[in-house]
C-alpha cells in the first residue's frame, strides 16, 4: 500500500510538470513572416523587421532578395507572405498581387569619388547608358572611355530607371551587368571611369552621385519633385493582408516606422 501510495506522489508531481512545461512552450511560440524581392527594399525591411521584432519578440521575420520580379512572383504564389517590388507592377502582373505602398525612393546616377564631373542632363544619362555618348570628354570630364555598370534583367531598379530615364530604350551592350545594388556600387567604386545606378539609400563615401538637370539626388529634392528619377518602394501580398501580415504591414506604414525610413534617406509616405 506504501509503494502505490509513494508511486502516486511522484507521478503526480512530474505529470504537473509536464503540464507545465507544455504551457510555457505554447506561450513562447515563434510566429514567422517570410519576405523576399527587390534588393532595393531588403535592407529597409530587414530594419523594419528589426524594429517590428524588439516590440514582438515572439514574431521571427525573415528578409531575403532575388529582385523585383521574384517578388512580384512569390507573392502572387504563396511562397512567402510580403514580396517587394521597387518598381510599378508591368501590365502582366497587375491583378495577381494587392500593392502597399512602403516609400518612394529616388534611383541616384552614381560614378567614382574622382570623376570631375559633378552633374549631367537626363538627355545626358539617357545617351550614356543607350551608347550615344561613350566618353568622358563628351560631358566635360577626361578623354577616358565611359564604363556602363547596370542591373540585371527584372531588376527593379533597372526597370524603374529604364522608363523614367531610357525611355524604354535598350541599356548598351557593352554594359556590365550586376545583380544587386550593391554590386553596381562596388564596381563603381572601384573603376575612376564607370558609371551606374542605384537606390538612394545604397549611397556612401566610396561613390558620388551626381546632379541630375542640376538638381542634386536627395530625400528632400526627391520628395518636393524637384529631383527626376524617382521610384515606388512595395510590398506586395497575394490577397488582402489578416493577422501578424496585415500587423506587420500597417506597422511599416505607421508614422513611426515611417521615420525609420525616412532615417534611412528614403521618402515618407507622409
Amino acid at each position: 500500500m506504501r509503494n502505490k501510495l509513494m508511486r502516486k506522489w511522484f507521478i503526480l508531481p512530474v505529470f504537473g510538470l509536464l503540464m507545465a512545461a507544455m504551457v510555457l512552450v505554447g506561450c513562447t511560440t515563434t510566429t514567422t513572416i517570410t519576405e523576399a524581392g527587390s534588393t532595393s527594399v531588403q535592407p529597409l525591411a530587414e530594419l523594419l523587421a528589426e524594429a517590428y521584432m524588439k516590440i514582438n519578440p515572439d514574431v521571427q521575420i525573415t528578409v531575403s532578395g532575388g529582385g523585383s520580379t521574384t517578388g512580384v512572383k512569390s507573392a502572387a504564389e504563396g511562397t512567402v507572405d510580403i514580396g517587394a517590388a521597387s518598381r510599378e507592377l508591368k501590365p502582366e502582373e497587375e491583378g495577381t498581387v494587392v500593392k502597399h505602398l512602403l516609400c518612394r525612393d529616388s534611383i541616384a546616377i552614381v560614378v567614382h569619388p574622382s570623376n570631375p564631373v559633378e552633374g549631367l542632363t537626363m538627355e545626358q544619362v539617357k545617351d550614356i547608358f543607350t551608347g550615344a555618348i561613350t566618353n568622358w570628354s563628351e560631358v566635360g570630364g577626361p578623354n577616358e572611355d565611359i564604363l556602363v555598370v547596370a542591373r540585371e534583367e527584372g531588376s527593379g531598379t533597372r526597370g524603374a530607371f529604364d522608363e523614367i530615364v531610357l525611355d524604354k530604350e535598350d541599356t548598351v551592350a557593352t554594359a556590365i551587368l550586376q545583380p544587386s545594388n550593391g554590386a553596381v556600387r562596388t564596381v563603381v567604386a572601384g573603376d575612376p571611369n564607370a558609371i551606374g545606378y542605384l537606390g538612394l539609400g545604397y549611397l556612401d563615401a566610396s561613390i558620388k552621385a551626381l546632379s541630375i538637370n542640376g538638381v542634386e539626388c536627395d530625400a528632400d529634392n526627391a520628395r518636393t519633385g524637384e529631383y527626376p528619377v524617382v521610384r515606388p518602394l512595395y510590398f506586395l501580398t497575394m490577397e488582402e493582408p489578416e493577422g501578424l501580415v496585415k500587423e506587420f504591414i500597417d506597422f511599416c506604414t505607421s508614422e513611426k516606422a515611417q521615420t525609420i525610413i525616412e532615417r534611412d534617406g528614403f521618402i515618407s509616405v507622409y
